[in-house]
């Protein structure tokens, strides 16, 4: 009988900036952790671009229509075909946590996530936090810190320049050196 567990593995998100280490909470969110990292092996985050960042509150990327410029009014509608059903927790909404983006339906998360730059306890058992940021924090502040514009729907949210996505990664967490 194996009784060795699994080993841990983490999401290494590539930027423009430098990369952001995630561990995963599957205790927590077991399907969620399992979605993000299957649309992560797919290539499916490669090539997109954190297109909502509102200071102090929190980065969101994930949307695969970010990948063309030309969709640009409809970045934040984009999903990957499915939807999972939410895993509210315990978790805390802080700094460097990550959390499923979703409309105003609890259950309508696909591909969209966000990062938390701050506490953002409003949001604590509302949205399904999976892991959190344990290498990156000054690439995280520098991603929180670009200049924004007003966005479609009125908020200061689109970064004046692209905020680039080169890949996510995942890797097991012993290889990180």
């Amino acid at each position: 009988m194996n009784t060795t567990t699994p080993e841990a593995e983490v999401a290494v998100i590539n930027t423009a900036h430098g990369d952001l280490v995630v561990e995963f909470w599957p205790d927590v969110a077991p399907k969620t952790v399992d979605n993000f990292k299957s649309l992560a092996r797919k290539g499916f985050y490669d090539g997109t671009a954190f297109h909502r960042i509102v200071r102090g509150f929190m980065i969101q990327g994930g949307d695969p229509l970010t990948k063309d410029a030309a969709m640009e009014s409809r970045w934040g509608t984009g999903n990957p075909g499915h939807q999972v059903k939410a895993e509210f927790n315990t978790r805390k909404h802080q700094r460097g946590v990550i959390s499923m983006a979703r409309s105003s339906d609890p259950d309508s998360a696909g591909s969209q996530f966000f990062i938390c730059l701050g506490d953002a306890a409003f949001l604590d058992g509302k949205y399904t936090a999976f892991g959190a940021l344990i290498r990156g924090d000054s690439v995280l502040g520098t991603l929180g810190d670009v200049p924004t514009k007003v966005a479609g729907g009125g908020e200061k949210s689109r970064p004046v320049d692209r905020q680039h996505v080169s890949s996510i990664r995942i890797v097991p967490l012993s290889s990180l050196t």
